[in-house]
């Protein structure tokens, strides 16, 4: 079933967060992945054993079946986390026709950060900046 949650990226401190917000919402996590998870790419810096720990993506759901998901943002990796910059709107479509067309939509005039591609995970992913500075996540889990 389709699905519109909310991505929070922080500076190293992703799982200080979600465990305060965890105890502010009552409940338990979705699913914790950590950087030393992932499988390196082709340019990838190499992972601290410090940074390895850090939080690939985790997910809790809050109210009305809404999900918060989250990540650290690592400046190892070259990134930086600034206030503005810290979230996106993530979409998980029913149908990767349906992320291709929304993807398509968002992206007009805006910037493609990553293009819709299969994932690791077995994800169908791509973000963008649209043109308004809105960050967005499209994540279809269908493989059709």
């Amino acid at each position: 079933m389709a699905r519109v949650s909310t991505y929070l990226n922080f500076a190293g401190n992703t799982e200080a967060a979600f465990e305060f917000y965890k105890s502010v919402f009552g409940t338990e996590f979705d699913g914790v992945s950590r950087m030393g998870d992932a499988p390196p790419y082709e340019g990838m810096p190499k992972l601290s054993d410090e940074d390895k720990q850090k939080i690939l993506n985790i997910q809790l759901p809050i109210l009305g079946g809404h999900l918060l998901m989250g990540s650290d943002s690592l400046e190892s990796m070259g990134n930086s986390v600034n206030q503005g910059n810290n979230f996106y709107i993530a979409l998980d479509p029913d149908t990767r026709a349906q992320a291709d067309m929304l993807f398509a939509a968002l992206a007009e005039g805006g910037a493609v950060k990553m293009p819709l591609q299969e994932m690791f995970w077995g994800d169908y992913y791509g973000d963008l900046l649209d043109k308004f500075g809105v960050q967005w996540i499209v994540n279809c889990t269908s493989a059709s």
